[in-house]
């Protein structure tokens, strides 16, 4: 039980990834504050935590409207008293298509979902995490967050990457304080995230490849729970400013191999 006593607040948990964390989190002791943008499927999502014995409250935010994430953190604190892990887990996918087949309103979303918002629960739980015994902050990036091109995913590359910059500045300015800040790159994990995406003409073949990448390099809804976990449970303040990535050693050679044998037999488009 490494989060015996700890209370974790995740962004977006009722599905997916989010969800994924908040049960791990629950599993090992912690008390987790569950939110996304539906009342329904927050509900939905503690009664299935509490059926299993786990301690767990939520409520409504959507973290692009202006207040919500202070909101999130006064639930948080005046449900059970402190907050001692905020993961920035939400966040909007653009789809697999080029930027310009994007209208401003959904390239404003994405950063907005992304980017902004995340820096906004960062600026609103730094300082209180300071004042209230330290804490641990995990930012969730993702495919172009070391940089790297992505193309037909540009725009959600981008904001990716400057979630990793942010993060990394973050931690830099609040060294030496009892607050550690973190990101994490999940690797693909095969979720809803995949599915029913807008998808444009252009990059059909790049799809048509999909099955076959996440069967190489997919990494387990479990295996990224924990990973979160294993941040989770570090000591605050000992190490900050940490870009993990959960696609590593034996699951990261197979995948290689995989993807091998998938070009050498055709099987790639």
């Amino acid at each position: 039980m490494r989060l015996q006593d700890k209370v974790v607040v995740i962004t977006g948990s009722t599905r997916g990834i989010g969800r994924s964390i908040a049960l791990a989190c629950a599993s090992e002791g912690a008390s987790v504050v569950i939110s996304s943008r539906s009342a329904e499927a927050v509900q939905r999502t503690i009664d299935e935590m509490k059926a299993q014995g786990y301690a767990a409250a939520g409520i409504t935010c959507d973290t692009t409207v202006p207040g919500a994430l202070e909101e999130l953190l006064r639930f948080a604190i005046s449900t059970f008293g402190k907050v001692d892990v905020w993961i920035n887990n939400a966040g909007l996918s653009s789809g697999y298509r080029p930027l310009d087949e994007m209208n401003p309103q959904e390239i404003s979303q994405v950063v907005a979902t992304n980017v902004t918002a995340l820096a906004i629960g960062c600026s609103i739980i730094i300082p209180w995490m300071q004042a209230h015994g330290g804490g641990i902050i995990i930012n969730m990036s993702g495919r172009g967050g070391k940089g790297e091109a992505s193309p037909w995913t540009a725009l959600y590359a981008a904001t990716k990457a400057a979630v990793t910059s942010l993060t990394r500045s973050l931690a830099a300015e609040n060294k030496g304080s009892n607050v550690s800040i973190h990101a994490v790159i999940p690797g693909m994990v095969a979720t809803d995230f995949y599915k029913d995406v807008a998808t444009s003409p252009r990059c059909s073949g790049e799809l048509e490849n999909l099955p076959s990448v996440l069967d190489a390099f997919g990494v387990p809804l479990e295996t990224v729970g924990q990973g979160f976990v294993d941040i989770a449970a570090q000591e605050p303040g000992n190490v900050t400013g940490q870009l993990y990535s959960l696609l590593h050693g034996k699951r990261l050679f197979r995948g290689i191999l995989k993807m091998t044998h998938a070009r050498v037999t055709h099987k790639l488009k």
